[in-house]
């Protein structure tokens, strides 16, 4: 599902963060077994990356239907040159045909983002990435914006709105994002045994413990629980 006051801001934020570069989380509660009214989570729209421990949801191109990528040896600029770690992020990237300094703009303007994004709210910026409002930032991450790298690998260990179960289960503590008023979640263990679950009608924010004994995480209208401590 995604978060309505954070489908505008991100547009706000981000439309303002391209003008200046030219191209608060608050606290919370532990949420246990019995805490607040119980929220029988269902199928949530916008469906989480590999949910249920599968290959993410969706239809995707096979590699041989991708356009051919422009070699290494041709990733030139019409004037000047890239650098090396521009020149990296590139790789593989340019399909034949097109400016490669049009797609190096846009894993720039990725990065322009994260960094706006994090002066704000690094958790809203972590969720972002996370449910993939940013996209393609762990390559921009990877080679562009360095400083980003551990917010994206923290990222990659949050929970979207969505169903996990299998090997995209970890058991840890998370605290949600940014929950609306229909923020509900609930944990099961063997035989759909309800071990834990919750709702949200004051939008305050959350932490909940995904035990080893649990079998599926399932949240809806949360926007996503980032993980923390040891487990973050």
């Amino acid at each position: 599902m995604r978060h309505p006051f954070l489908a505008g801001a991100a547009a706000v934020i981000t439309a303002a963060a391209l003008a200046a570069c030219g191209s608060s989380s608050g606290g919370g509660e532990e949420k246990t077994a019995g805490a607040g009214p119980g929220a029988s989570a269902g199928p949530v729209a916008g469906a989480p990356a590999e949910p249920s421990g599968s290959a993410p949801a969706g239809p995707r191109a096979s590699r041989s239907s991708e356009p051919p990528k422009t070699p290494t040896d041709e990733l030139t600029p019409a004037t000047g040159t890239f650098t090396k770690k521009q020149k990296k992020y590139l790789v593989d990237r340019v399909p034949k045909g097109m400016d490669p300094a049009a797609v190096l703009q846009t894993g720039q303007e990725t990065c322009d983002r994260l960094t706006y994004l994090v002066k704000v709210d690094r958790d809203i910026a972590t969720g972002a990435v996370a449910t993939g409002e940013i996209a393609d930032a762990e390559p921009a991450a990877r080679q562009l914006c360095t400083q980003h790298r551990k917010l994206v690998a923290e990222a990659s260990r949050a929970y979207p709105d969505g169903r996990y179960e299998g090997a995209r289960l970890r058991p840890g503590g998370y605290r949600d994002v940014a929950p609306t008023k229909n923020c509900g979640w609930e944990i099961t263990g063997a035989n759909g045994k309800v071990l834990a679950s919750g709702s949200s009608d004051d939008e305050r924010r959350s932490r909940i413990t995904i035990p080893a004994a649990a079998r599926a995480f399932t949240s809806t209208g949360c926007y996503a629980w980032l993980p923390e401590g040891d487990n973050g």
